[in-house]
């Protein structure tokens, strides 16, 4: 099945940050297969087609579970997204007086729920602004933590300046604390390569529909084989098609923490994705080399091409740029990138108003160019010749 879109199929999609587009082929196939022939509930019904649909979810959940470096794939909770699995790990997993670090280049997705419980007296929290770029040492952590510090939360790649934080060494200091240290993987899932053992993660919030190229709806959290699942309180009760003479929730994973009809349709894409990635030559690498070529291009001939171009993103990093042309608005840039030039971006906070604060784009925030294994350096020098236009018209 070739890939076929009709609509946008011209237009240069640089989005990829908040979605991945175009998608495989066969997450396409992958939906549409179940949707036009497989149809059922899984885990609900003894007949062939709810067996052939609980295979599909199974078979995701090994896919996902080998991708990041976990042996036990009943260690994979779906999602909606990595936002609804970021609100069950950090709900789930913390309790009355703990102590949270995290640091000021969250997305709300992180933030949001940490203020919440904060404002609600159950936690106390202390946001770390690391160095010049956000990034966080394990001094900082080691001066911030407390008899009382639970869990240290962070992303591992900023969707707004794309800065990586080092997991790895913040995980063998947590390690050594015995502090619960939870990873929001939603920008750097696909692209940089994550094994939660070697990392010495405990849990990560995946998003199904950027860098792993599935549907939107998709995520979901994976927890390290080190790591005791049962610890984390579910956030809802109700049919997981198992222990059904119970009015209990079960106690054993993954149904513990799912309750209801999976996204099958979604699922199923998002496994052929995760296949996609894995298929490629190197791997997860082949994009992160890809994103990274395109990244430094990009900067180094806006830079030349573009009066008053200015990145916030390092040219080293893979494939987030946030950027502002003199004191155009960012608004105005993107507006008629898409419509005179077809080219798809993003402006404005990007849901992360700490990191715009830490790098002094708040409040009107930045444009955003988030590049994917489809674009090509021929698009950038379009849109490097757009952006010049642009700049020479105001």
């Amino acid at each position: 099945m070739e890939l076929q879109y009709t609509k946008y199929q011209n237009n240069i999609y640089f989005d990829n940050a908040a979605t991945t587009f175009p998608k495989p082929s066969s997450v396409i196939e992958a939906v549409i297969n179940y949707m036009t022939k497989v149809g059922a509930n899984p885990g609900r019904s003894g007949h062939k087609m709810a067996m052939e649909s609980g295979q599909i979810i199974f078979k995701a959940r090994k896919n996902i579970s080998r991708f990041f470096g976990v042996k036990n794939p009943m260690n994979v909770i779906f999602g909606f997204n990595a936002t609804d699995s970021l609100n069950l790990a950090i709900k789930g997993v913390l309790t009355h007086g703990d102590h949270v670090i995290t640091s000021s280049m969250e997305h709300n997705s992180v933030i949001r729920p940490l203020k919440r419980l904060e404002q609600d007296g159950i936690i106390t929290l202390t946001i770390l602004e690391g160095n010049e770029q956000g990034v966080l040492s394990t001094d900082d952590l080691g001066t911030a933590i407390k008899q009382e510090t639970k869990a240290i939360i962070i992303n591992h790649m900023s969707n707004v300046t794309g800065i990586v934080q080092p997991i790895k060494v913040i995980g063998e200091f947590c390690r050594e604390k015995g502090i619960v240290f939870i990873v929001d993987c939603a920008q750097s899932a696909g692209i940089i390569p994550i094994d939660l053992n070697e990392d010495n993660i405990d849990i990560i919030a995946f998003a199904g529909h950027k860098g792993l190229y599935g549907p939107t709806g998709t995520g979901g959290m994976v927890i390290s084989d080190s790591f005791n699942g049962n610890k984390i309180r579910s956030l809802k009760e109700g049919g997981t098609g198992s222990l059904s003479d119970k009015i209990i929730q079960p106690d054993f994973l993954p149904d513990k923490l799912e309750s209801g009809t999976l996204n099958v349709a979604g699922i199923a894409g998002l496994s052929k994705g995760i296949e996609y990635i894995s298929s490629l030559t190197n791997g997860v690498n082949s994009i992160l080399d890809h994103k990274k070529e395109l990244q430094e291009y990009f900067i180094s001939t806006a830079e030349k091409e573009i009066e008053r171009f200015r990145s916030y993103s390092p040219k080293d990093v893979p494939g987030v740029v946030s950027f502002r042309v003199g004191n155009i608005s960012v608004s105005e840039i993107t507006d008629r990138l898409s419509e005179e030039f077809g080219i798809m971006s993003r402006q404005g906070l990007h849901c992360s108003p700490l990191a715009h604060q830490r790098i002094g784009t708040f409040p009107e925030g930045t444009v955003r160019f988030g590049f994917s294994i489809f674009n090509t350096v021929s698009e950038i020098d379009q849109t490097v010749e757009a952006l010049r236009t642009i700049r020479g018209r105001i």
